[in-house]
């Protein structure tokens, strides 16, 4: 058993199953992190008022009135401390609205605790490679290269202090890249995470948007240091972080 000693992140399960409550507790503690728990939004809402927590499992839907993706919502207006969700739910289009409300990663029930561990760990190392040094300044920017990426005003300038202009797909894309540096993304789940399935697409789509993205960021667009292609599979982002 892994002594607790040596990890000291905070996890709250928010899941109104008792059963999985308890189970997520005993995992979690078991390999060393601290567990608190939360029923329904009104016991999140006390939880996170008593002290920091670096992670939320939150589940899709709750009693109460407050479902998931509303209290993640609630969650990202006022912090940036990782959510991944937690539903019985495996419908495409509530993966994409989870991570559009800013969900970091989404898992469905019936799950494997292994896996779930597995996916909080690399959740947190990414957390922790991308903390920045001050968090005074809640507006949500990417800095990589030169280039600041600003996604409430959805602006991109270049380091001659340049705003590139973007369509709409052509920033989505980038800020789903950019969110997750050095992570493959194939084309579907671009198309997932941008468009939603509603919207009837071919590959060549996300090929075109891709090319034309490379020709406004790139120093060479034919050789690309920002957006790589992965052979067979799809994208990804290889920019180097500022701070």
């Amino acid at each position: 058993m892994p002594d607790p000693a040596i990890r000291t992140e905070h996890i709250l399960v928010v899941d109104d199953d008792p059963r999985i409550r308890q189970m997520l507790v005993r995992y979690f503690e078991d390999e060393g992190y601290r567990v608190s728990t939360a029923a329904d939004g009104h016991e999140m809402r006390a939880c996170l008022l008593k002290g920091a927590v670096d992670i939320i499992l939150l589940d899709l839907v709750l009693p109460g009135g407050d479902d998931g993706l509303g209290l993640a919502r609630e969650i990202r207006a006022q912090s940036d401390v990782p959510i991944i969700m937690l539903t019985g739910r495996d419908d495409v289009v509530d993966r994409i609205v989870g991570l559009e409300v800013g969900a970091d990663d989404y898992i469905a029930k019936p799950f494997h605790l292994r896996e779930v561990l597995a996916r909080l760990r690399t959740v947190l190392r990414r957390r922790t490679a991308a903390a920045p040094e001050s968090k005074r300044d809640k507006t949500e920017v990417f800095h990589f290269d030169g280039w600041r990426l600003d996604l409430d005003r959805r602006q991109l300038v270049s380091a001659q202090d340049r705003e590139i202009t973007l369509t709409t797909g052509e920033f989505d894309i980038l800020v789903v890249l950019a969110r997750h540096p050095g992570r493959v993304f194939t084309r579907e789940a671009l198309m997932d995470l941008t468009r939603g399935r509603a919207h009837e697409a071919f590959d060549r789509t996300i090929d075109a948007q891709i090319a034309r993205l490379r020709k406004k960021i790139e120093a060479d667009p034919k050789s690309p240091a920002l957006i790589k292609s992965v052979r067979g599979i799809g994208y990804v982002f290889t920019g180097k972080s500022m701070g």
